[in-house]
């Protein structure tokens, strides 16, 4: 089963998503492609939302781990300040459901700069 591309903007990160179980304050039900929900890097306290498309999955269970296409509203905040590698928190609000990492920055807008 393929996922199906919900077209908001531009792509803007790949990631690994871990959703956390249940039974550790994760969702309580599964999560279904183009889910949106808060995405939060350890430099900043600005949250963001950010939709998740599963790739070659719809549906994402708790304690399930999978990849994604994200794209996140704040774009313009988080210009030149993103890097592969780089962890976040996803959440429903003040509920952290799961961790990602990026793999792969699509939009070079939001890559850091090297020095």
């Amino acid at each position: 089963m393929t996922s199906t591309k919900i077209e908001t903007k531009e792509l803007d990160f790949i990631a690994t998503l871990i959703y956390k179980p249940t039974n550790l304050g994760g969702r309580k039900t599964p999560a279904v492609s183009g889910y949106r929900p808060h995405i939060k890097f350890d430099f900043d306290e600005m949250r963001t939302s950010g939709q998740q498309v599963f790739l070659n999955k719809d549906l994402v269970l708790p304690g399930d781990t999978v990849e994604a296409e994200i794209r996140i509203i704040a774009v313009d905040y988080f210009a030149h300040r993103l890097s592969e590698g780089m962890l976040f928190e996803f959440g429903e609000g003040s509920t952290i459901i799961g961790t990602g990492e990026i793999i792969q920055i699509v939009n070079q807008r939001l890559k850091k700069a090297s020095r």
